[in-house]
């Protein structure tokens, strides 16, 4: 298994929606993604911005990505294909993409479905990130500083 992580490219856009609209937890659709306001033409203008975004490549397919906000100092996202879980693709993105967040942040974040059976939970945990508050429904927000 040959895996590659590398910067996202504006030739990424619809593996990084088909990714996202893969997984089962936290699942959704392109419809309800347009509603949040992510859309092909976000994602572009982000990539075109900074390098804020990051894909994992197993033997030529895409699997995962990651994406932050350079500016906010959180993680947007990070995927991984069902089919490519559990071969430590999202630790791999978490640690690229943590690195570029701490070269602007002392404290980063990230906000994802808090509930006790989204696997991610204790992904980020894992991790070394802390949960510090719920924000919206069950959402709640993670925060994860700078060791030293």
């Amino acid at each position: 298994m040959h895996t590659v992580i590398r910067l996202a490219t504006l030739d990424d856009i619809d593996a990084l929606f088909a990714i996202r609209t893969s997984v089962v937890q936290n699942h959704l659709s392109v419809v309800q993604m347009a509603d949040l306001g992510i859309t092909p033409q976000m994602l572009a203008d982000s990539i075109r911005e900074a390098p804020c975004a990051w894909v994992a490549e197993v033997d030529g397919v895409r699997a995962a990505f990651a994406m932050v906000d350079l500016a906010e100092g959180g993680v947007f996202a990070m995927f991984v294909l069902p089919s490519h879980e559990n071969l430590g693709l999202g630790r791999q993105l978490m640690a690229v993409a943590e690195a570029a967040l701490f070269e602007h942040h002392d404290t980063l974040f990230l906000i994802t479905d808090g509930r006790d059976e989204i696997r991610a939970n204790g992904f980020y945990r894992h991790l070394g990130w802390s949960v510090v508050e719920r924000v919206e429904g069950d959402d709640v927000r993670y925060q994860k500083s700078r060791a030293g």
